[in-house]
């Protein structure tokens, strides 16, 4: 039987996608340390994550079974993408799933902190009537900034503009510009125009740091804040001094440089307290309907990685779409190498083997040949296949046999 691990309280739908695959599920609410997964992979192909639990190069280089991780989120910072391929270990996650989620949890809080609904709720729970409209504006005819255009920012940029918005953004690749929207040049241009400015870019490192004191320094007079993407690209000490000194007039922050490991833990900010900052605990994708759909997702690609060796949206991995065949089927992942693909047919030729079809596809230094096999006169291809220098993992699945080989000699 084979098995998977999931982690972090995923949400159960994944459990029978994964069973029907043939596996033995696993499921646990908590994250793992480096130490404690390392032991809880022992003979696990498939582990699912969300956030808090890291795959490091570490953890790779200590689990030969792995084959395939989930990320049940949209970011995969918390996975070494680059150890996971070079040990063949295909990485998916939900790039689309929490969409809608985190554009409507942008939308209430810019209307909240726009009319300062957290401090009239707060005065009111302290038992004070504060009714006045000091502070308070329509969002209707208020400029947005948007820093990061992909499938969050331009969704958000279009219920903005449907609620009376002007829209601005910044990205530093080329986007196409929905609606009334306008791309701003520099990032400085946007701060310099935007009543709100809000992150939605990715988990990438380079990312780290990206605003900081001189980025806060150059926002408008009474502008809003918010970060709805990654903790570490946001210096929230600069942040507090801003709020604080009522440069800005709000915020709102979803995620920190440093949260907590499981619900419940202590959680400490300098951002606490402060006037008109709302803050939540990393849930912009945490509706109902979002983890939904990423469980069914991300156990679906891994589904069909494991069973066709469908690649289509990893993100580690050179990218083939794959269906059934009825006929066998080897999957050599291995270093993208001139002759590679000659060696391998020469193989196949050698042990009288009647191939169906072939495809091939290259990411970089990773490539992907799946070959359909309906007939073998002789015996002992997989043998040669696994010992190529080239070769990174091999995988077989066919009607008699459906062996998972560990790492080749490429791994690394």
């Amino acid at each position: 039987m084979q098995r998977a691990l999931l982690l972090e309280n995923v949400h159960p739908t994944s459990v029978p996608i994964l069973e029907s695959a043939g596996y033995e599920v696993d499921y646990r609410k908590g994250a793992l340390d480096e130490d404690e997964l390392i032991a809880a992979l022992d003979g696990v192909q498939l582990l699912g994550i969300r956030s808090k639990t890291e795959v490091t190069a570490r953890v790779l280089a200590e689990t030969d079974s792995l084959v395939g991780v989930g990320a049940f989120s949209i970011g995969t910072n918390q996975i070494n993408l680059t150890a996971a391929a070079h040990r063949g270990v295909a990485v998916f996650n939900a790039p689309f799933s929490n969409t809608r989620s985190v554009v409507e949890l942008a939308i209430a809080e810019i209307i909240s902190l726009t009319r300062r609904m957290t401090e009239r709720d707060r005065a009111l729970h302290s038992g004070v009537w504060d009714k006045s409209a000091d502070g308070s504006h329509e969002v209707r005819g208020r400029t947005l900034g948007i820093i990061g255009y992909g499938n969050i920012g331009s969704q958000l940029s279009v219920l903005a503009e449907n609620l009376g918005m002007s829209v601005v953004f910044y990205d530093t690749a080329e986007k196409l510009a929905l609606g009334n929207a306008r791309r701003a040049e520099t990032l400085d241009e946007l701060l310099e125009t935007a009543d709100i400015v809000t992150l939605h870019v990715d988990g990438r490192s380079g990312n780290a740091g990206l605003f900081g004191e001189k980025q806060f320094a150059r926002m408008k007079q009474d502008a809003i804040f918010l970060n709805l993407c990654r903790g570490f690209v946001v210096d929230v000490d600069s942040l507090a001094e801003h709020i604080t000194s009522g440069h800005l007039s709000g915020a709102a922050v979803d995620v920190f440089p440093e949260e907590p490991k499981k619900r419940g833990d202590a959680f400490e900010s300098v951002l606490r307290g402060l006037p008109n900052v709302i803050l939540t605990p990393h849930v912009g994708g945490s509706t109902e309907e979002a983890q939904e759909s990423i469980g069914q997702f991300v156990a679906k690609k891994l589904s069909d990685y494991v069973t066709t060796g469908s690649t289509m949206l990893s993100v580690n991995l050179p990218n083939l779409q794959l269906e059934h065949t009825g006929v066998g089927r080897i999957k050599l992942l291995h270093r993208n190498v001139p002759g590679v693909l000659a060696t391998v047919n020469q193989i196949f030729a050698d042990h009288g083997a009647n191939i169906e079809g072939q495809m091939l596809a290259t990411r970089g230094d990773i490539g992907y040949v799946v070959t359909d096999i309906s007939d073998v006169t002789e015996r002992g291809a997989s043998k040669k296949l696994q010992a190529l220098d080239a070769t990174i993992r091999l995988r077989i699945r066919d009607a008699f046999e459906r062996p998972e080989f560990p790492p080749g000699p490429a791994a690394r």
